[in-house]
């Protein structure tokens, strides 16, 4: 049926739709289109926002939109959220109890009703990236599994994330640590859906990982 909301939101004059940069930071507005990002010099952002959907929908979808997509029976979504994670991006959002700043890997694993989401910031610093995933090709790109890895520079500090294989994208700390791809069952639990099933991400998620850390050693 319909929606009937009580109240509704215009944000399209909300000054939340622009790409800058400031402080050693780069801050996104939630309304920003996913298109835009195509051309993003941080390439492993652009490199996945290519294979969001096709054009037409890259247009109109949002990366506020992007991250809060909701979980569905007949795929996965909220791709944005494996590079965003492994370059150490934070969220910005209001909602109840007012604004707060968190990392993304909290953002999504945490109670998201009732925020909005503001702008998507990270640290301009140099990092390796990698990554890696499969996609069921259609009328629209969708994620079977896809699996994000970058390196900072200063500091070595490696982060990894996966997307496409649950609800939302999650961080894969316990491979950060041990560096083993098999150890990428500990950080998340793959779901059924009409792309692929649960047993098959499973089998093919450790070489994901793999195929993506040897990238980041090679580089």
């Amino acid at each position: 049926g319909r929606l009937a909301p009580d109240r509704a939101l215009m944000l399209h004059r909300a000054g939340l739709d622009g790409i800058r940069s400031e402080g050693g930071r780069t801050v996104i507005g939630a309304m920003v289109p996913v298109q835009a990002l195509v051309d993003h010099p941080v390439e492993i952002l652009a490199e996945t926002a290519r294979h969001i959907a096709d054009a037409e929908v890259r247009r109109n979808a949002t990366v506020g939109g992007n991250l809060c997509a909701p979980a569905a029976d007949d795929a996965q979504r909220g791709d944005l959220g494996a590079p965003l994670i492994a370059l150490g991006a934070r969220v910005r959002s209001t909602g109840a109890g007012g604004e707060r700043t968190e990392a993304v890997e909290d953002f999504l694993a945490g109670d998201r009703s009732g925020r909005l989401i503001l702008e998507v910031e990270f640290d301009d610093v140099e990092r390796r990236t990698s990554g890696e995933g499969m996609r069921r090709r259609h009328a629209h790109s969708y994620s079977i599994a896809s699996v994000v890895g970058a390196v900072r520079s200063d500091t070595s500090e490696l982060r990894l994330a996966a997307a496409g294989v649950g609800p939302t994208a999650v961080r894969l700390r316990t491979v950060e640590e041990s560096r083993n791809p098999d150890d990428v069952s500990k950080d998340v639990q793959p779901v059924d859906d009409a792309v692929a099933s649960a047993a098959y991400r499973n089998a093919i998620l450790p070489k994901l990982v793999r195929a993506a850390l040897d990238r980041l050693e090679s580089r």
